[in-house]
């Protein structure tokens, strides 16, 4: 019973009027964000950093989350009823929900997408109320070999995992550790990479970088994108889905759950690859397949409860480890580090009522969101009628007066307006700024850690392997590297015994 004394502390923190309301902000906001196609949690969070910088930690923490996991859903809503994913998440919502709109079953899809991400979300807390103190006490044997390894892991599996080109988003993951090497060494105190600049002696800031490659890169993006906006509906009907319907996306939202928390808590997984995952996992399983792509409920009941589950436990490796599972992660680690607070093993017993207090306001928020999303559809979409050319002006200068207050520094303007622009022409070739931004954060921690490993180990890189943890991540880390290029090598030598041309011969003949 000693476990639930903290965890019942938590409720008390979370039901202080100042948090309840923050989550109630947070929820609010992370839905309107899902809403606007393009404008994600990522680059919100990234906006609304300064203003955290007064708030309690546990305060800013809980409405942060609510921002990310309200995002989840209000993306839904654009998928339903406008075939416009809100969210990269609600990609392959788009197929069924849209369908069912057009079939005059808007209202059920939108309701089915509430009740699957309420329990989805809500399965996904109760996991992780269980599942992260355990993580946590074993993460305490973890040294700097581990976390080596670890950090290592993560950001590979973050660039091969995630959506694009894995050339691509590997490259944007060396500019993210070439970033973090910028300033003094820690070591031996040398300056790097600052060009005789004493605003980079101490190094480049998690801030600017996530306020400009997130903010103002996603907004000088959604100038152009925002023009394909379809007209929206304008009634909503048969809000609550029959019997029925319920009965057919039961089964779905159960398997979404599961699937969503695993993936979740997978560094590179997250509520993309969740969606995606459920979606192609119903279409297998079901007795009709072809009913996909035309309004079948499973379509939208299973990645939606996945994608909100995902974004749940991708709080486990984070809160328990120090280690972000994905960009949105990546920021809520720059959000921790900015309050004074470490993420990792001790973080739920140094600070057991900012670890509770956020874990607890996941309950709170799910219930919000469940209570307000369906009631402020007619809101939302009337909010999708705001013009870009009024939006992204206010949005910029918002992020740009932010980023001047951190430090009441130009040279912070100036960085943001650089990053902005990095951020769009990754965005506009096709670059995803996320492995850019999780190996900038995780940077310091491999750097740190290997350094101090290879001096335990006189300098011998083999120490790595002598220790059973770091070897196994080790090990898994070479054969996340390795197997794609023996999948290659095996499909490429499959086609030639067939004669049948290779998937490369294929794509230079388009």
């Amino acid at each position: 019973m000693d476990f639930l004394n903290p965890v019942i502390n938590g409720f008390a923190v979370v039901l202080e009027p100042t948090n309840l309301l923050y989550c109630l902000i947070g929820v609010v906001i992370g839905m309107l964000i899902g809403v606007l196609p393009g404008l994600g949690p990522a680059a919100t969070i990234a906006i609304l950093l300064p203003l955290t910088y007064n708030v309690e930690p546990v305060t800013a923490i809980i409405m942060l989350a609510g921002i990310f996991y309200g995002a989840q859903y209000g993306g839904t809503i654009t998928s339903v009823l406008l075939r416009l994913p809100g969210e990269a998440s609600s990609v392959v919502t788009v197929f069924d929900g849209y369908q069912m709109a057009k079939q005059g079953k808007a209202g059920t899809a939108l309701g089915l997408a509430s009740i699957g991400s309420f329990i989805g979300g809500t399965g996904a807390i109760i996991g992780l109320t269980f599942l992260a103190p355990v993580v946590a006490s074993f993460a305490l044997d973890f040294g700097p070999a581990e976390y080596s390894a670890l950090a290592l892991l993560g950001i590979l599996l973050v660039a091969t995992i995630s959506n694009g080109a894995k050339t691509k988003a590997l490259i944007a993951a060396a500019v993210g550790l070439l970033l973090a090497t910028v300033g003094r060494d820690i070591f031996t105190g040398e300056s790097r990479f600052t060009f005789g600049s004493l605003e980079l002696a101490d190094g480049i800031d998690f801030v600017p970088i996530a306020m400009g490659v997130f903010g103002l890169g996603e907004i000088l993006y959604n100038l152009e994108e925002r023009h394909r906006a379809a007209k929206a509906p304008t009634k909503v009907t048969n809000i609550w889905p029959s019997r029925k319907d319920l009965k057919q996306a039961s089964g779905a939202i159960g398997r979404g759950s599961v699937l969503g928390f695993f993936l979740g808590i997978l560094p590179g997984g997250g509520a993309t690859i969740a969606s995606m995952a459920s979606y192609a996992m119903e279409k297998k399983r079901a007795k009709q397949p072809e009913r996909f792509g035309k309004g079948a409920p499973e379509g939208v009941a299973g990645p939606e409860t996945a994608n909100n589950a995902a974004a749940t436990s991708s709080f486990i490796p984070l809160l328990t480890l120090g280690i972000p599972a994905n960009a949105t992660m990546a920021l809520m680690f720059g959000a921790l580090l900015i309050q004074g607070v470490t993420p990792g093993p001790q973080l739920v017993d140094q600070d057991p009522e900012l670890f509770w207090g956020v874990v607890n306001s996941m309950y709170i928020g799910n219930i919000l969101l469940l209570i307000m999303s369906l009631p402020l559809v007619g809101v939302f979409v009337k909010i999708l009628r705001v013009r870009a050319a009024i939006l992204a002006p206010v949005t910029a200068l918002i992020t740009l007066l932010g980023a001047y207050t951190i430090n009441n520094s130009m040279f912070d303007v100036t960085l943001v307006v650089v990053f902005g622009i990095i951020g769009y022409l990754m965005k506009k070739f096709g670059f995803e700024p996320g492995p850019l931004v999780l190996a900038f954060v995780l940077g310091s921690l491999l750097e740190s850690s290997l350094r101090r490993s290879l001096l335990v180990f006189g300098g011998d890189p083999a120490g790595f392997f002598s220790r059973p943890i770091s070897a196994t991540l080790l090990t898994v880390f070479v054969l996340v590297a390795v197997f794609p290029v023996i999948r290659n090598m095996l499909a490429k030598r499959k086609a030639s015994a067939s004669g049948a041309p290779s998937p490369e011969r294929i794509k230079e003949k388009v």
